[in-house]
């Protein structure tokens, strides 16, 4: 374990973008056999959209931040009035669950994610935070993992959340979601009228990777195309002036 919590510090230390930091939990989740894991961070206001840093499905990421699902989720809600970590999963609710929620369950098992163990991130420095690892089954590696490396677990939680508030640059987050560097330059040179070829000529990297990381973005801000894409950038530039 030892090894293990070296080599995420070292990766945090490095990480500069979100694509970097979603690689640092996912190498280290994977070590520790704990699956997909999701870093959820609260806006500071109303009407914003969350932070997700995740190896969930994309477009259950998006489906999530689409319909604003951290308002019903039953384990945000949980973590918001307790700071301690938790397992979660249908059959481990403190409390019943209503329709809602139970839909929402089953909407998530459906893409794999249908048990957990949640840290709870309340530092004092603004919005809870929360850093999820999950599984598609209660596995006996999973539940190992949390029983023996819980608090190990809730520490790395809070070194995660600790770097991403403080390097993450505040202009890659577009309501809560975050674009890789590339991504968001492409993205704003499209916005700008050019072409995928002409992006490619302006960053140096080949056509197709162009469009590889405008699709990326789409995907992330669940859109389906690029001139939405580049109005959610253009509206987010926007509010962040103001």
């Amino acid at each position: 374990m030892h090894r293990v919590f070296q080599r995420f510090i070292d990766l945090l230390s490095c990480a500069r973008d979100a694509d970097a930091f979603a690689e640092a939990m996912a190498v280290t989740a994977t070590a520790l056999d704990l699956s997909c894991f999701a870093y959820l961070a609260l806006p500071n206001r109303g009407g914003n959209r969350p932070l997700i840093l995740s190896t969930y499905p994309t477009n259950w990421v998006a489906h999530y931040l689409r319909h604003h699902y951290e308002q019903l989720d039953p384990v945000i809600t949980r973590a918001l009035n307790n700071p301690e970590p938790f397992r979660w999963g249908l059959s481990l609710s403190p409390r019943p669950l209503s329709p809602a929620q139970q839909a929402f369950f089953n909407e998530a098992a459906e893409f794999g994610i249908r048990a957990g163990f949640t840290v709870p991130i309340h530092d004092g420095h603004g919005p809870i935070a929360a850093l999820t690892f999950a599984t598609d089954q209660r596995r006996q590696q999973f539940e190992r993992c949390i029983d023996s490396q819980g608090r190990v677990l809730q520490l790395m939680a809070m070194y995660f959340h600790a770097h991403v508030r403080r390097k993450l640059s505040s202009e890659l987050n577009i309501d809560g979601v975050l674009l890789s560097r590339r991504e968001l330059e492409c993205l704003e040179w499209a916005s700008q009228g050019k072409s995928a070829w002409e992006i490619g000529q302006i960053l140096g990297i080949s056509r197709n990777t162009v469009a590889y990381y405008l699709e990326n973005a789409k995907e992330k801000l669940g859109v389906r195309t690029v001139v939405q894409a580049a109005t959610r950038l253009a509206a987010a530039k926007k509010d962040k002036q103001n």
